[in-house]
């Protein structure tokens, strides 16, 4: 399977270009929106959390903006890749490829995304004077891949578990919203000690974008190298979940084309 994937990684490739070409076509900013969108989302939570709710954290701006555009990723991935399969239906019933390049093109999209606007975080962290520092920047790589592999993973459960549940593309856009206050992005995480024991062990652990947004920040906010181990658990948890997200679409593509 993994063989005949890389063989149609052209096909990849080109609806990866078409969707990055599409996303804001005939809109008058066009590719701008790419950034003008998550600046917009930094400045509102930036205005609430400093002055409505403060935090008390410094430099709040560089705080929200270096979790936030990861997450933004990790949203648009598990929820716009729900819905990969069905928005191809009509590729899936003409010609046949392999049905787990849909939701990987999507992924990957949203992936260059956020590739992208990191040019935004970068400008923040120069404009803020915080210093990096520079193995930590050569980890920050390996935070991205883990995140990628982990959304990959819930896209590929999710675009196909779509397919016989259509109310799951509006279930997932509540559940990432609780997931979003679930995990520390517009708060610190020192504030999971106000938590019980148990659930604070949830939600430290078995979440595992806590560990990817606490990796970002120790690299870009606080300019230090990050704990891996956290980040091996985090990886260890997006290989499980691309592991049954293959397992689960390789069960379910069977009947892709008359469900659809």
């Amino acid at each position: 399977m993994l063989k005949e994937i890389w063989d149609y990684r052209q096909m990849i490739i080109s609806l990866v270009k078409k969707d990055l070409r599409g996303r804001y076509k005939g809109s008058v900013l066009g590719f701008l929106w790419t950034f003008v969108n998550p600046l917009f989302q930094i400045l509102i939570y930036s205005f609430v959390f400093a002055y409505i709710l403060p935090t008390g954290m410094e430099k709040y701006y560089l705080f929200l903006c270096v979790a936030l555009i990861p997450w933004i990723f990790f949203q648009s991935a598990i929820t716009g890749g729900s819905t990969s399969v069905l928005s191809q239906k009509d590729l899936v019933k003409k010609i046949y490829f392999p049905r787990e390049v849909l939701p990987i093109s999507y992924v990957t999209s949203c992936f260059v995304n956020m590739l992208l606007c990191f040019i935004v975080v970068f400008a923040v962290v120069i404009v803020s004077r915080t210093r990096v520092s520079i193995l930590g920047l050569c980890c920050l790589p390996v935070i991205m891949i883990v995140e990628y592999v982990l959304a990959l993973g819930i896209a590929m459960i999710t675009s196909a578990l779509t397919v016989y549940f259509r109310d799951l593309e509006h279930i997932l856009g509540i559940v990432s919203m609780a997931w979003m206050y679930l995990t520390p992005v517009v708060y610190p995480s020192e504030r999971y000690e106000k938590l019980p024991s148990q659930l604070r062990f949830i939600m430290e652990h078995i979440n595992p974008m806590s560990p990817i947004i606490g990796a970002y920040r120790t690299i870009l906010y606080s300019g230090k190298v990050p704990d891996m181990t956290n980040i091996l658990e985090a990886l260890l948890l997006g290989a499980v979940f691309l592991v049954i997200g293959f397992v689960i679409f390789g069960k379910c593509k069977k009947h892709f084309a008359e469900e659809l």
